[in-house]
């Protein structure tokens, strides 16, 4: 019936167009972001997009109904009218065809399928946006975006934080209320957000490397695991990789966020293994992280593969595990562990040393069932281009990662659903209110975060706070 419908609307069209005729293409729709054959959540915004030809008008047909329709090369959806198809189709895989105009005629491309799934995407994403380059980082900021729309803005940038650079911002079980950002440099620090308050916090003692540098929340909010680096950069003479970037000293710590102090456990703080992207599980009772044998030299550095590590942990006490379990030993090098809220799954990146994996174009996806021990290479999700920097949506249904898969320069956002069977879809990139949009932008999306709230600071609150010049100081439990 759908078939009959789309076939009738093309005489309809073909006998009001009087000079042009309908001609049927064989040619996948040069759809430009693609967004064919994807899922997508019931409130996301508008899938806006562009034709890579030249197109004069295009219309869309959701199940034989026209949906939108744009008057040269690019469509946007009145997103009014886009948030009402959705709650009509939410639940249902839904055919969509697209009938372009040229100069001489019109061309009906072959249909795809929008698959609208009730599962909902935390509705904010945060993300560092820079120039994906190793020397420059002015003009960097820290920005909110809600999926459900196109309204973002700056809640941290370098000129207010005394042109430092920052990284990349997290939230505690996705909760606005609860979340961390660094600012680095000299006179920086950890950037505490509790319900809009904000502390600055020196999260370093005389035993650590360096400051605090990858971390993670407990769910309970009072403590962080953290690691400790001493990051070196390198230059690769082979015009294929650009830069290296990897550490020479690295160690893993806790850290009391009420009390102010640092939690350690030797089997954390091995000068012979280098452990770093420390999380909590779900539950609290276990820390993730990953770790090596220390190089001694750069002539070393493709040996430098990191295996999954686990530890035990209890938040009453402060105490550690007595071993350390190794999870996962890939034949490459593991990085960036992140479980699902539910705890079924530990998303994580592969690539072939090292742990910089946004500088490696094989770096990929993998996804371990910790119930049954089978991991998922993910082949629909990765792409010939670094795929990583991953994270969770609270309902354990939705993750983001960051890919450089248009140009291998720079780095997007992409949503992937992973239904109740862990089967991964395939992704799609976040939308934007022009469809031109990713041609003209020349910033990488770092590091994206799903939150299921908005931030409740911006960036002026950010800079009262370094201008007072108070911060909290954190040392070793007594005995330590």
């Amino acid at each position: 019936m759908k078939h009959i419908l789309w076939l009738v609307g093309l005489l309809l069209l073909s006998a009001c167009s009087q000079q042009k005729e309908v001609k049927q293409s064989m040619e996948q729709v040069p759809m430009y972001p693609d967004y064919t054959d994807v899922t997508i959540p019931v409130n996301i915004a508008p899938l806006n997009f562009l034709l890579r030809d030249s197109a004069c008008g295009i219309e869309v047909y959701a199940d034989g109904q026209l949906i939108g329709e744009g008057d040269d090369h690019r469509l946007t959806f009145d997103e009014d009218d886009w948030k009402e198809f959705l709650q009509k189709h939410v639940g249902n895989e839904v055919e969509i065809r697209i009938l372009a105009e040229y100069e001489n005629h019109k061309k009906a491309y072959p249909a795809f399928r929008w698959h609208i799934v009730a599962d909902s995407l935390d509705p904010y994403l945060t993300y560092r946006l820079i120039e994906p380059d190793y020397e420059v980082y002015n003009k960097l900021e820290l920005q909110e975006r809600c999926i459900e729309n196109f309204e973002q803005r700056s809640f941290c940038d370098h000129e207010r934080v005394g042109n430092r650079c920052m990284n990349c911002h997290t939230y505690s079980n996705q909760d606005a209320n609860l979340s961390m950002m660094y600012v680095r440099g000299e006179g920086g620090g950890a950037v505490l957000n509790r319900n809009g308050e904000l502390s600055l916090l020196d999260i370093k003692t005389e035993e650590m490397v360096s400051g605090s540098v990858y971390f993670g929340f407990h769910p309970e909010g009072k403590h962080i695991v953290f690691s400790s680096n001493v990051i070196i950069p390198a230059f690769h003479s082979a015009e294929s990789k650009r830069l290296e970037v990897f550490d020479t000293k690295s160690d893993v710590y806790v850290a009391d966020l009420t009390d102010c102090k640092v939690l350690s456990s030797p089997l954390l703080a091995d000068s012979m293994q280098l452990e770093t992207f420390p999380t909590f599980s779900p539950d609290g009772t276990s820390i993730y992280f990953c770790s090596a044998n220390r190089i001694q030299s750069l002539d070393e550095l493709e040996s430098l593969q990191y295996v999954m590590c686990r530890i035990s942990f209890d938040a009453a006490s402060g105490e550690f595990g007595e071993q350390v379990d190794t999870l996962l030993k890939a034949g490459s090098s593991v990085c960036h562990p992140r479980i699902s809220p539910d705890g079924r799954y530990l998303l994580y990146t592969v690539q072939d040393y090292g742990t910089f994996p946004i500088w490696h174009r094989e770096a990929d996806l993998r996804m371990l069932d910790l119930e049954t021990g089978e991991v998922d290479s993910l082949s629909v999700v990765n792409s010939n281009r670094s795929d990583t920097y991953h994270s969770w949506s609270s309902n354990s249904r939705w993750f983001v990662f960051a890919s450089k898969r248009d140009d291998g320069l720079y780095g997007k956002p992409y949503f992937c659903y992973v239904d109740r069977a862990g089967k991964a879809h395939k992704p799609f990139v976040l939308p934007q209110e022009y469809p031109d949009f990713y041609d003209n932008n020349l910033k990488s999306f770092n590091v994206p975060e799903l939150g299921r709230g908005s931030l409740p600071f911006d960036a002026e609150d950010v800079k009262k706070l370094f201008e007072t010049k108070k911060r909290f100081s954190f040392s070793l439990p007594e005995g330590q």
